[in-house]
């Protein structure tokens, strides 16, 4: 059975905004490389993957380690939650009719890690109890504004693992209690 993993670096005050955010280092970038390469898949709601789609092609001022991102993230199954596309790009399943369904289906019929995408996805989820883990990478920046990484009422939450990643990220791990 797979494990639904919702994990997105945030601010210091709990923010989703990668606009705002300065780029991350070379470590945390690295690490973000090598958990998309380990993954089973994406699972994401309309609004981020529209903003991932950038990964679908080649820029030419990309690093090596833009490419290597790149790469990895096009090579895994991506499903994406929506009412409103009508099509979705390479790789990728629209899921759009009775999500329940279709996740739990997912998470009976694959193994290894499924990342979640975005906070309102994440929410739904959570009400539904098929949120196994959430990862938290707070990096240090204070936004005062933008889509909180928690979208509304969670239950409660055991700490599992705490983790420097890079040179200003730290990981918190939580399962449901």
């Amino acid at each position: 059975m797979a494990k639904l993993v919702f994990g997105m670096n945030l601010s210091l005050d709990g923010y989703v905004d990668h606009q705002e955010f300065a780029p991350p280092g070379a470590e945390l970038f690295r690490h973000w490389t090598e958990y998309v390469r380990r993954l089973t898949g994406s699972l994401y709601g309309r609004r981020l993957y529209e903003a991932m789609r950038y990964w679908d092609e080649d820029h030419p001022e990309w690093t090596p380690e833009r490419r290597e991102f790149a790469t990895a993230w096009r090579s895994q199954p991506k499903w994406v939650v929506s009412r409103s596309l009508k099509s979705v790009g390479p790789n990728a399943t629209l899921v759009a009719n009775d999500v329940a369904a279709a996740i739990r289906e997912l998470k009976a019929g694959l193994t290894g890690e499924i990342q979640v995408g975005g906070p309102e996805l994440a929410q739904s989820l959570t009400d539904l109890g098929l949120i196994d883990e959430y990862r938290l990478y707070f990096r240090p920046f204070v936004l005062g504004r933008g889509k909180p990484f928690f979208a509304g009422p969670r239950p409660p939450l055991r700490l599992v693992a705490s983790d420097l990643i890079g040179e200003d990220a730290i990981r918190l791990t939580y399962v449901p209690a």
